[in-house]
């Protein structure tokens, strides 16, 4: 029981990187080329950073929003229906 227990946690520990890393990378890269940017032009505005990080990752919510509602919602099915044998 302990071992069943231990892999939903394993699985659900994995779905929520796996449904997180598009747009954590997103914020990440965008993150990296403001920075860069930030260095080649001696601009050390801090806010600067915000702004395209907020549009980036606003943006790749809109493109994986569908992807990621999809494997969400095929994991809570599987583990709804993995009940029966839970019990």
């Amino acid at each position: 029981m302990e071992q069943l227990v231990l892999d939903i946690m394993r699985e659900a520990l994995m779905m929520i990187i796996k449904v997180s890393l598009p747009i954590l990378l997103t914020g990440l890269i965008v993150g990296l080329i403001v920075s860069i940017f930030q260095t080649a032009t001696s601009i050390q505005e801090q806010t600067l950073a915000f702004i395209p990080k907020i549009i980036a990752v606003f943006m790749a919510i809109i493109i994986f929003g569908s992807w990621i509602m999809h494997q969400l919602t095929s994991y809570t099915i599987a583990l709804f229906r993995s009940f029966n044998s839970l019990l």
